[in-house]
């Protein structure tokens, strides 16, 4: 396995005309007009609160209680599981 690789989980749920894709492991959601839109607006949101996570040393999981994730409440919402991994190179610096 990589090192400062994160592994987190996105959903893409159809909402109407747009998706919206949420990473329960972050409790962070963004949508797009497309599925490939969604997907790519869901992975800079993690991407930027993983790196401002750390760099303000904070908690990176802060995770979405049980019963609200949306593979939870309402299964059928729910068109596509996938994997986002945020490969960060942290660098010190003084």
């Amino acid at each position: 396995m990589e090192e400062n690789v994160f592994v987190f989980t996105g959903y893409l749920i159809k909402e109407g005309e747009t998706y919206t894709s949420f990473c329960p492991e972050v409790d962070i959601a963004s949508e797009g007009i497309t599925t490939a839109e969604a997907r790519k607006n869901l992975l800079e949101a993690v991407s930027l609160y993983v790196e401002s996570a750390i760099e303000s040393n904070l908690p990176v999981i802060r995770p979405v209680p049980y019963l609200e994730d949306p593979k939870k409440l309402n299964p059928d919402s729910v068109i596509e599981t996938f994997r986002l991994n945020i490969d960060l190179d942290i660098r010190v610096y003084a």
